[in-house]
């Protein structure tokens, strides 16, 4: 199959295996080889085989995870670096100069808040916060002409809440920004935000896509060649790149992204339905429920919904603090997305960058990685873990 067979006739699974790579022309290889290479012999003078140079601008097996990351989120061009945030910072000082403005989710995962507040404005870049499930507050936010940015999570992190990506493109379109969708949470599989008018997607292919808690990395895929162009010659200015190994990792997991991410979303629906019925567990935090205020949305732009949970305790931060160190098969740590269930305390762990200020979040708050072990197995451990 062609790259364009693959984009646009193949199925989701069909891309994520099959997609930025063709069986090695010498072996028959089927799988990418880690070229691990810093440079590479030129036939005469900048007579580069392949285009390839020097490894900070590219790496045959870094194409070959890029190649497939873009045809999985749909979009034309994609770029793996070192982590998530090297890809938020790599994006942002490709599109921003100093003076200009980003609307971010006032519940933002804290190292996205924590870039832009501690490093970013520093440098000049201003930002203000709004609920990203209401476009209104989102609207007011923006300032015509100074903001450049409208950055979306969908679902955010921890609180689940949900934007509309159609709607909120619209809004910054017409304001003369771009729309950027931080798509971990979701992955590719269940949401493509390019498709539905977002002009970047961001991941951190730690999460979902790596999906063995085994590599870190981080992506940003385009649609526009333009920006492209901007984001690809920062990423080897700066140099923030996903080594040889880790896209190797990154590819693998990414293979089998589908068949993980339905397993996720089976068990994270059963862990919410014992949740929603247990005395100890004031409110069940997942956009799967139709009491969640972003369901009908997340119906419409998600293949389902995921599998995060967030969930608060009725007696307090004590009591989330104590379900957290009392489960064996949740492993207490952060990160996300892996084979295994995490459990974490947000406000303590991947949240605490953001304590008094207005992202702050609920000292009851519990969040789930729901893995993709038995779900009997993961009912009980919470079971015993509320007691």
């Amino acid at each position: 199959m062609t790259e364009q067979q693959h984009r646009h006739k193949s199925g989701f699974e069909t891309r994520a295996i099959h997609a930025g790579y063709e069986p090695d022309p010498t072996t028959g290889a089927v799988i990418p080889p880690i070229f691990a290479t810093s440079t590479y012999k030129q036939d005469g003078v900048g007579g580069l085989r392949g285009g390839y140079e020097y490894s900070r601008s590219g790496n045959p097996t870094r194409t070959a995870l890029e190649g497939a990351l873009a045809a999985v989120e749909e979009g034309e061009r994609a770029f793996a670096f070192a982590s998530g945030l090297a890809a938020e910072d790599t994006l942002v000082r490709s599109l921003l100069k100093p003076g200009d403005h980003v609307v971010i989710p006032n519940d933002a995962y804290g190292g996205t808040f924590r870039l832009i507040d501690k490093v970013e404005q520093p440098w000049g870049i201003e930002h203000s916060p709004a609920p990203v499930d209401d476009v209104e507050r989102i609207a007011a936010a923006i300032r015509p002409g100074q903001t450049k940015l409208v950055w979306l999570e969908t679902p955010t992190n921890p609180l689940l809440n949900v934007g509309d990506i159609t709607a909120l493109a619209a809004l910054a379109h017409d304001a003369g920004a771009l729309l950027v969708v931080d798509n971990t949470f979701a992955s590719p599989y269940l949401q493509q935000p390019l498709t539905l008018g977002a002009d970047i997607v961001v991941h951190s292919t730690t999460k979902y896509v790596g999906g063995h808690s085994d590599v870190v990395g981080g992506a940003l895929i385009v649609r526009d060649l333009e920006i492209a162009e901007r984001i690809g010659f920062h990423q080897n200015a700066i140099g923030g790149i996903a080594g040889p190994f880790d896209a190797w990792l990154t590819l693998r997991g990414l293979k089998t992204l589908a068949v993980r991410m339905d397993r996720h979303c089976d068990n994270a629906e059963r862990v919410v339905d014992f949740l929603t019925s247990h005395p100890a567990v004031g409110d069940v935090i997942y956009p799967g429920l139709e009491t969640h205020p972003g369901h009908e949305v997340a119906r419409r732009q998600m293949r389902r919904f995921g599998g995060m949970v967030s969930f608060r305790l009725r007696d307090g931060e004590q009591k989330a603090l104590s379900v957290c160190e009392r489960t064996e098969v949740f492993t207490l740590g952060e990160s996300l997305g892996g084979v295994e269930s995490l459990i974490e305390h947000p406000g303590r762990m991947t949240h605490a960058s953001v304590a008094g200020t207005d992202l702050e979040v609920p000292a009851d708050l519990v969040r789930l990685s729901v893995g993709i072990e038995s779900a009997d197995d993961l009912i009980a451990d919470l079971e015993r873990a509320l007691g």
